[in-house]
């Protein structure tokens, strides 16, 4: 099919997309996510559920105790073994627009702000609070000694996207120093010595317990977050996804 526009421009300086070529690559995305779709409601016409669906998760769910996506993943692989999945590690932003596109049958994230072309559903709860690196100035003050005024004064790393992350740190008049798109990140940030941040508790444990990072002020500075399945209201999920979440439902249940 011809198009009549210029997708691409090559040169020495590399490939870049043309503004009609980014429009035309996520019509693409959308295409193929509608083309997933098709496929799962003819799988349910055969009663049958075969071909593959796709995941999005959130970063740093495996260590949490409360996360029991593998156990999902177990029975879902007993009840349907002849569908494959594809698994993406993405930013909640990119999960939301992922699924409300179709390239995503479901996500999993921290819950935040909702959409009514979503529908969500309660899977575990993630702790995180504040820490900073051994060579921050903080590092040795005790928590008695540690104020408002000195954490606001202290370099912040955050995400840059809209999520609990985003919304603690406002709430709290944090302005970000460094932004940054997942946890690893912050991690680096932290053993700088130059920053603090939000981290969950089970993925910064072993960097306590190797005396690499503390929390500050834990009785202050935490929140919780509240992790969710996500998948589209419209069109109504097929057999495969349907499956898929209930498997997660027990599994968290």
């Amino acid at each position: 099919m011809r198009l009549g526009v210029t997708l691409c421009q090559r040169g020495r300086g590399g490939f870049a997309l043309t503004d009609e070529g980014a429009q035309i690559y996520q019509a693409t995305l959308r295409l193929l996510g509608s083309l997933e779709v098709f496929r799962g409601e003819v799988a349910d016409v055969h009663k049958r559920m075969t071909g593959h669906i796709s995941i999005a998760l959130f970063d740093k769910t495996a260590s949490n105790p409360e996360s029991r996506i593998h156990l999902a993943l177990t029975e879902f692989d007993q009840l349907a073994p002849e569908v494959s999945l594809d698994i993406h590690i993405e930013p909640i932003n990119e999960v939301e627009r992922g699924v409300m596109e179709g390239r995503f049958q479901l996500g999993v994230i921290p819950a935040h702000r909702s959409s009514p072309s979503l529908a969500y559903e309660h899977l575990f709860y993630e702790q995180m609070y504040l820490y900073c690196g051994n060579q921050h100035s903080l590092y040795s003050i005790d928590d008695d000694a540690i104020t408002d005024k000195t954490v606001l004064a202290a370099k912040y790393a955050g995400l840059g996207y809209h999520s609990p992350n985003m919304e603690v740190g406002n709430k709290l008049g944090l302005q970000r120093d460094v932004t940054v798109n997942d946890q690893e990140a912050i991690v680096h940030c932290l053993l700088s010595g130059r920053y603090i941040g939000y981290l969950p508790d089970h993925y910064a444990q072993a960097l306590v317990e190797q005396q690499l990072i503390r929390p500050l002020c834990p009785r202050r500075y935490q929140y919780q977050c509240d992790f969710v399945a996500i998948h589209r209201v419209s069109p109504k999920p097929s057999r495969i996804v349907s499956t898929f979440l209930d498997c997660m439902s027990r599994a968290h249940g």
